[in-house]
């Protein structure tokens, strides 16, 4: 019996530095164009997915940020992906967000574009506002975040 106790122990050991190995190889492979890291001083973290191109979808999204930054003042990190139709929002010909992305953006917002969308749609880094960065894939972007225990809010469809 206690041989099958240590059996057990040692499997787990085993599957947990094997999980913790692919995990580090999995954040090794994320190239951004932007270093967002986590501030652990911070208390509160929270990645907003975009994926609608409606503009009250995006005002919608601007106010909770904005009521976000309210609340916490100086407490929380907010970090707004936009991907797929979403990208549309960070797009110089297309939104009606720009002054309080940079509004935002000053006061310690990150947005970030998907070069995978911006890819599929043929658009270049001079079409995005110039207050975004850029992330290799919005969605694995939003999952990573989520990995790393930030808050998640979906808005769009």
């Amino acid at each position: 019996m206690k041989k099958i106790w240590i059996g057990m122990v040692a499997m787990l050991v085993v599957l947990g530095v094997n999980a913790q190995q692919t995990k580090t190889e999995h954040a090794q492979e994320r190239l951004p164009v932007t270093e967002i890291k986590t501030n652990s001083k911070l208390s509160h973290h929270v990645v907003f997915e975009v994926t609608s191109n409606d503009s009250l979808v995006w005002k919608g999204v601007m106010n909770n940020v904005k009521h976000l930054m309210e609340h916490w003042p100086n407490g929380v990190q907010i970090e707004v992906v936009c991907h797929g139709p979403g990208i549309e929002m960070l797009m110089l010909a297309k939104t009606t967000q720009q002054k309080r992305i940079a509004e935002f953006k000053k006061a310690g917002a990150v947005f970030s574009a998907c070069m995978k969308s911006m890819k599929a749609r043929n658009l270049q880094k001079e079409d995005i506002v110039a207050e975004a960065g850029f992330v290799p894939s919005g969605v694995a972007e939003v999952v990573m975040k989520q990995e790393e225990h930030w808050s998640y809010l979906k808005s769009g469809f």
